[in-house]
């Protein structure tokens, strides 16, 4: 007997050609709602916790000035390794509350930009970010260009940004800093294309709905990821420091 799976492929493959292509374009457009709805709430919680942590002396003092400031300067990285190494053994409900401590764990992390730069600034480069981020998540979605080859390229240039600013802590260079953030830019608002076109083709895999919300939370903690890495290197040289 044919299982829940087995059965709906089947019944799609008896569907007329110009239905399934229907039917995989509204699936594919609820898929993507549900992505780009995880990355946006997961954005606000992060600008919440951190808005809010800012406004506390005594929360400032507890994450930047005691020895918890390592463990939320980590935790992230933690998570994002859990997910990569976990998400397949994890349940989908599981996959989303890790996105979401994430996510809080982020914004503690991210407290000091309210303190360093002006909220007028902060304001400013969000919007900015944001529309760079629409656009080029936009273009991924819809361009028919494979953008494997330029994805592979700028994970290299990730590696780089990466190994720059370690380098950067000793030299502590304005010019080195003002052209990490630029190269930052750039490398991030590539990527947002090419996650966008990278999860349109996880939906096309197909799988059932378990796999299926777990691939939506991967894909919603990438673009995360990149939209807050674009805000952070435009903010270091579009911020105006308090």
């Amino acid at each position: 007997m044919a299982t829940g799976p087995q059965r709906e492929y089947w019944n799609r493959a008896q569907m007329p050609a110009g239905a399934r292509a229907a039917e995989l374009d509204v699936g594919l457009r609820a898929y993507m709602q549900k992505v780009f709805g995880l990355m946006a709430g997961g954005l606000a919680v992060t600008g919440l916790v951190a808005f809010f942590t800012a406004q506390s002396p005594a929360m400032l003092q507890l994450v930047f000035g005691t020895p918890l400031r390592w463990v939320i300067f980590l935790a992230p990285i933690g998570i994002a390794l859990l997910f990569g190494f976990k998400l397949q053994s994890m349940r989908a409900s599981t996959a989303q509350a890790v996105f979401w401590l994430f996510s809080a764990v982020m914004g503690l992390s991210l407290a000091s930009i309210f303190v360093v730069y002006t909220g007028e600034s902060v304001a400013r480069t969000f919007f900015i970010s944001a529309a760079t981020f629409a656009g080029m998540a936009l273009y991924g979605y819809t361009t028919k260009r494979d953008l494997t080859g330029i994805g592979s390229f700028l994970m290299m240039g990730v590696l780089g940004l990466v190994v720059a600013m370690l380098i950067n802590l000793f030299l502590a260079s304005t010019a080195l800093q003002w052209a990490i953030s630029v190269i930052g830019v750039l490398v991030f608002t590539g990527l947002t294309a090419y996650d966008a076109q990278k999860i349109k083709n996880m939906y096309y895999a197909g799988d059932d709905a378990e796999i299926g919300t777990k691939k939506a939370v991967m894909g919603a903690l990438n673009l995360y990821l990149d939209f807050i890495n674009l805000f952070i290197f435009m903010l270091q040289f579009l911020g105006d420091r308090r």
